[in-house]
C-alpha cells in the first residue's frame, strides 16, 4: 500500500490538477473569467433557484381538452362523411369519449359503416413499428352507430400534445431572453419549467398559462347580439366576450376565416396615427390568400380577432387586405403587446396548461442564501479542520489536505456534469466534510491499533490501510444507496442534495484512501519515522473496557418507550406537515418600508376568505411568513388565491419567496416520500445481508427504523414543519446511521472470526470499545459541520439541519445500544464466520482481545 510507482503518482496528481482547473471558474466572477485566456475553462456550477432567484413551475396538460378537441374533430369528420355520401342521419352528438349517430334509413346502414371506416384507421405508436387503435365503431341496433375513443388513443394524443407543448413552452421562454432555462417532461402529462434569475415570475406564468389559439371570425349580424345572449344563438354562431372591462359580448361565426397556424411572424409595434401599442402580424402564402379572399368578400362587415375564446378587437373591414399582413389593436400596454407577439410567434398550445406547483425565489433572497451558504461552509470547514488538527496533529494535517482536495473534486464533478447546486446541495457538501473525516479516522485508528499490538510503524501503516478499506467501502455504500434513492424518487432541491451527497461519497473514497495513502508513502519515504507522531490524542477510550451490553435491557426499554411515544404522538397529535404534503401556499414577505405589521396582514388576508391563514414573523422585524391552506377547487383555485394575495399586499411588501403546491402534487409527494424511505431500507437490507449475515441485516434495519421513528417523534414534539427537505434529512440519517452501524458490525465480524469461543455479549463489548474512538470523533466532526450550517445557513434549511443533528446523535446511540444487542437476541452464531486456530476461550477478557492471532 505504501509503494507508488511514478505513473500512479502522476495519475493521482493529474486527477487533482485537472479537478483544480475545472473547479477554478467557481472562484471567479463572470467579468474576471472574461479576461482570462481562451483555454481557461469557463464552465461553473449552476446555481439553483434558491441561490440566485427565479421560478420553478410545474405545468399539467389538461387531458379533458385533448378529449374534447378530438371529440369535436371526429364529430365534424362524421358529419362531412355522411353529408358527402348523402346519407340521411339524425342525433349526431358527442359526449365523454363516445360519438353516436342514427342512420334514418336502415338500408343504408352497411354503406354508412363502410364510409366511416377511414376514420377508424390505426395510428403508429412509434414503438417498434406498432400501431394503436384510436377509434372503434359499434352497431347498437336500429340504425344507431357508436364511435368510441379508446384509452390508448387518448394516451397517444396526450403524449403528442405534451411533446408539442414542450416545444411551444421552450419557444415562449426563449423569447424572454432568459439564460439556461430548464424545460423537461415529467411523467405522462406534466412539464417542468425552471428559469433561473427571472425578475418577473408573474409574467412567465402569464405567458405559459395562455393557450394562444388565434383565429379570425366574421361577426354574425343576422340577429342582435343581446337577443343571442338572452336566447339561443344561431347554430353556426356563438357568443364570445371581449377583454374589455366590463366585457362586451359579440356574436361570431364558429367557422374561422384564418387560424393562427398560418402566422409566420408577429411583432410589437406602434400605431402611426395615435402612437398606441399594437401587434403587427404576417401570414404565410396560404394564410395570406385565404385572408385576402375573406376580406374581399366581406367589405363593410366587422370581423373578430379571437385569442383563446376572447375577442381582442372587432374592426370593420374597410377594404380588402391583400398583402398578407395586418395589425391587432386592443388597448395594449407596451409589455402586453410584446407578450402577445411572443405568444403568437411561439405558436398555440394544443391544450390548456395548468400550474400545479410553483416555487419562486426573489433575487434578493437568493443573494442572502448564497451568502449564508458560503459563510456556513467556510465556518464548518475551518471548525472541522481545527478539530482534526487538534486531535491528530500531523495526521490531522494530512486529513485536512485530503478534505480540501475532496471539496475541490466535488466542485469539479458538479461543474462537469452540469449539476445544479441548491441550498440543500450546500448542506450535502457540509455533511460530506464531516463524513469524509470518518474514512481518515478509520485509517488512523486502525494504524494506531496495529502499533499498539506490537507491530513496527511501517507494517502497521500498511496493514491499517488494508484493514480499513473494506470498512470504508461498506460504510459509504450504504449512504450511497440512500443518495441514489433520493435522486430517483426526489425532485428539485432534494435531487440536488442527492447528487452532491453521491458525488461527495465517491470523491471521499478516492481522497481518503488513494490520496491519503500517497501522502503517507511520501512521509514515510522522506521522514523515515520510527513511531507515531505525538499529536495523536485519541487514546482516551483505550483500556476503558466499558460494559455496554450489561445495560442493554435498560437501553432497549428506553428506546422502546421513546419509539412507542413517537408512534402515539404521530398517530394522535400528528406532524406539522408543510405544503409539500397537504397542498397550499407559503409566501415569504419583506416590508418595503419600516417593520412588518403582522396583525394588519392577518386582517387583510382574512377578508379574502381563503380559509386558514397563518402569518408569523421570522428573521428580522421586516420579514413575515404567510401560510395559506389548500383551496377547494384544485390547482386553478390555488393560483387564483395567490393572485388575490399579490393584489392585496404587493404594494406594501416584497414577495421574496413563493411556494404553491396543488392537491394532486401533494398527494404524489406523500406517496413518493413513503416509497423512498421504504425502497432505501429494502436495498440497504439486501446489501448488508449479502455482505454479512441475516442477523446483521435485521439488526441494522431495526436500529435504522428506531432512528427514523425517533426523528419523526422529534417533528411531533417540536412542531417543526415536515416538508420535502425533511425526507432528504431522514434518508441522510438512514445513511449515516447505517454507516456507523456497519463500522461496528465490520469489527464484530472480524472478532467473530478471531475469537470463536468468546461469549457474544463480551465480544460485542470488545468490538464497540475498539471502534469507540472512531465513533465519537466521527459524530463530533459531523455535528460540528452541521452546527455551522444550522447556526449560519439561514432559515430555509434550519429545520433540515436540526433534524440531521438529532439524527446523528440518535444514530450513534442506536449503532451501540440497538444494532449490537439485536445480534444477541437473534442468537448470532460465531461458527458462521469460519475457524481460526487462534481462537480464545470464553473466559478471555476485553484486554486480552488485543492479542494477535
Amino acid at each position: 500500500m505504501l509503494y507508488f510507482s511514478r505513473w500512479k503518482t502522476l495519475l493521482i496528481w493529474c486527477v487533482i490538477a485537472i479537478s483544480t482547473l475545472v473547479a477554478a471558474p467557481n472562484f471567479f466572477s463572470n467579468d474576471q473569467l472574461a479576461k482570462l485566456p481562451a483555454w481557461f475553462p469557463a464552465k461553473k456550477v449552476t446555481l439553483g433557484l434558491d441561490l440566485q432567484g427565479g421560478s420553478h413551475i410545474m405545468l399539467k396538460i389538461e387531458p379533458a381538452d385533448i378529449v374534447k378537441e378530438r371529440l369535436e374533430t371526429i364529430v365534424g369528420d362524421v358529419r362531412n362523411v355522411l353529408r358527402q355520401a348523402n346519407f340521411r342521419y339524425t342525433g349526431l352528438t358527442g359526449t365523454g369519449q363516445q360519438i353516436q349517430v342514427r342512420i334514418t334509413d336502415v338500408a343504408q346502414l352497411a354503406a354508412a359503416r363502410t364510409a366511416l371506416q377511414p376514420l377508424l384507421q390505426p395510428v403508429s405508436s412509434g414503438t417498434f413499428g406498432g400501431t394503436i387503435e384510436e377509434v372503434t365503431l359499434e352497431d347498437a341496433g336500429e340504425g344507431l352507430l357508436r364511435l368510441d375513443l379508446t384509452d390508448a388513443g387518448i394516451a397517444y394524443r396526450l403524449s403528442g400534445a405534451v411533446n408539442q407543448s414542450i416545444e411551444v413552452v421552450r419557444r415562449r421562454v426563449d423569447e424572454l431572453g432568459t439564460t439556461e432555462p430548464l424545460i423537461q417532461r415529467q411523467g405522462d402529462d406534466r412539464i417542468i419549467v425552471q428559469v433561473p434569475g427571472l425578475q418577473d415570475p408573474q409574467r412567465l406564468k402569464g405567458l405559459l398559462n395562455q393557450t394562444a389559439k388565434l383565429s379570425f371570425h366574421m361577426v354574425d349580424t343576422s340577429v342582435p347580439v343581446q337577443e343571442a345572449v338572452n336566447g339561443r344563438p344561431p347554430a353556426a354562431s356563438e357568443v364570445l366576450y371581449s377583454t374589455d372591462d366590463p366585457p362586451v359580448p359579440y356574436l361570431v361565426e364558429r367557422q374561422a376565416l384564418v387560424s393562427g397556424e398560418n402566422l409566420v411572424d408577429a411583432q410589437a409595434s406602434f400605431n402611426q396615427q395615435n402612437n398606441e401599442p399594437v401587434v403587427t402580424f404576417r401570414f404565410d402564402a396560404r394564410g395570406a390568400q385565404r385572408f385576402a379572399q375573406a376580406t374581399q368578400q366581406n367589405v363593410g362587415r366587422p370581423f373578430a380577432i379571437v385569442l383563446d375564446d376572447q375577442v381582442i378587437s372587432a374592426p370593420v373591414i374597410r377594404e380588402p387586405i391583400i398583402g398578407g399582413s395586418g395589425q391587432i389593436s386592443g388597448n395594449f400596454s407596451v409589455e402586453g403587446a410584446n407578450d402577445l407577439a411572443v405568444l403568437l410567434r411561439a405558436g398555440a398550445l394544443p391544450a390548456t396548461l395548468t400550474v400545479v406547483e410553483e416555487r419562486t425565489v426573489g433575487p434578493g433572497l437568493g443573494a442572502d442564501s448564497i451568502r449564508a451558504g458560503v459563510v456556513a461552509s467556510v465556518i464548518g470547514a475551518i471548525a472541522v479542520a481545527g478539530f482534526m488538527f487538534a486531535f491528530y496533529g500531523f495526521f490531522g494535517l494530512l486529513a485536512n489536505i485530503a478534505l480540501a482536495a475532496n471539496i475541490i473534486m466535488i466542485l469539479a464533478v458538479l461543474s462537469l456534469i452540469g449539476s445544479t447546486l441548491t441550498l440543500p446541495g450546500i448542506a450535502g457538501i457540509v455533511l460530506t466534510m464531516g463524513m469524509a473525516v470518518d474514512s481518515n479516522v478509520l485509517i488512523y485508528e486502525r494504524i494506531r491499533e496495529e502499533v499498539k499490538s506490537g507491530r513496527s510503524l511501517l507494517p502497521a501503516i500498511d496493514s491499517g490501510f488494508k484493514r480499513a478499506f473494506g470498512t470504508i467501502v461498506d460504510a459509504n455504500l450504504t449512504t450511497l444507496i440512500a443518495a441514489v434513492v433520493l435522486f430517483y424518487l426526489g425532485s428539485g432541491p432534494v435531487r440536488g442534495f442527492a447528487v452532491t451527497l453521491a458525488v461527495g461519497i465517491v470523491t471521499t473514497v478516492f481522497t481518503a484512501f488513494t490520496f491519503t495513502s500517497w501522502m503517507f508513502a511520501m512521509w514515510v519515504r522522506r521522514a523515515r519515522p520510527k513511531q507515531l507522531p505525538k499529536g495523536i490524542r485519541t487514546g482516551i477510550f483505550d483500556g476503558r473496557g466499558l460494559p455496554f451490553m450489561s445495560i442493554r435491557k435498560y437501553t432497549f426499554a428506553l428506546a422502546a418507550a421513546l419509539s412507542i411515544a413517537s408512534v402515539i404522538g404521530f398517530t394522535g397529535v400528528g406532524m406539522n406537515f408543510g405544503i409539500d404534503f397537504r397542498g397550499g401556499s407559503i409566501i415569504e414577505l419583506k416590508a418595503r418600508q419600516g417593520d412588518a405589521d403582522i396583525g394588519d396582514i392577518r386582517a387583510r388576508l382574512d377578508q379574502l376568505n381563503l380559509g386558514e391563514v397563518q402569518a408569523q414573523g421570522f428573521g428580522s422585524t421586516q420579514d413575515v411568513l404567510v401560510r395559506v391552506q389548500a383551496q377547494d377547487g384544485g390547482e386553478n383555485a390555488e393560483q387564483s388565491a395567490l393572485q388575490r394575495i399579490r393584489n392585496d399586499l404587493e404594494q406594501d411588501y416584497e414577495f421574496r419567496r413563493v411556494e404553491v403546491v396543488g392537491p394532486a402534487v401533494s398527494s404524489e409527494l406523500s406517496f413518493t416520500a413513503t416509497l423512498g424511505v421504504g425502497v432505501a431500507l429494502l436495498f440497504i437490507l439486501i446489501y448488508i445481508w449479502v455482505r454479512f449475515e441475516w442477523q446483521f441485516a435485521v439488526g441494522a434495519i431495526i436500529a435504522t427504523m428506531h432512528d427514523v421513528i425517533l426523528t419523526m417523534g422529534l417533528f411531533v414534539l417540536t412542531g417543526i414543519e415536515f416538508n420535502l427537505t425533511s425526507i432528504a434529512a431522514i434518508l441522510t440519517i438512514v445513511g449515516y446511521s447505517l454507516n456507523d452501524t456497519v463500522v461496528v458490525y465490520d469489527r464484530m465480524r472480524e472478532n467473530l472470526r478471531r475469537y470463536k469461543k468468546m461469549p457474544l455479549s463480551e465480544l460485542i463489548d470488545i468490538s464497540i470499545n475498539q471502534t469507540l474512538s472512531r465513533t465519537v470523533l466521527t459524530s463530533l466532526t459531523t455535528m460540528i459541520a452541521l452546527s455551522a450550517l444550522y447556526i449560519f445557513g439561514g432559515e430555509v434549511i434550519r429545520s433540515f439541519t436540526f433534524a440531521m443533528l438529532f439524527g446523528v446523535a440518535v444514530g450513534t446511540f442506536s449503532s451501540i445500544y440497538i444494532a449490537a444487542p439485536v445480534l444477541i437476541a437473534f442468537r448470532l452464531r460465531s461458527d458462521a464466520f469460519g475457524t481460526n486456530e487462534g481462537a480464545v476461550s470464553p473466559g478471555t477478557s476485553i484486554a486480552g482481545s488485543k492479542r494477535r492471532t
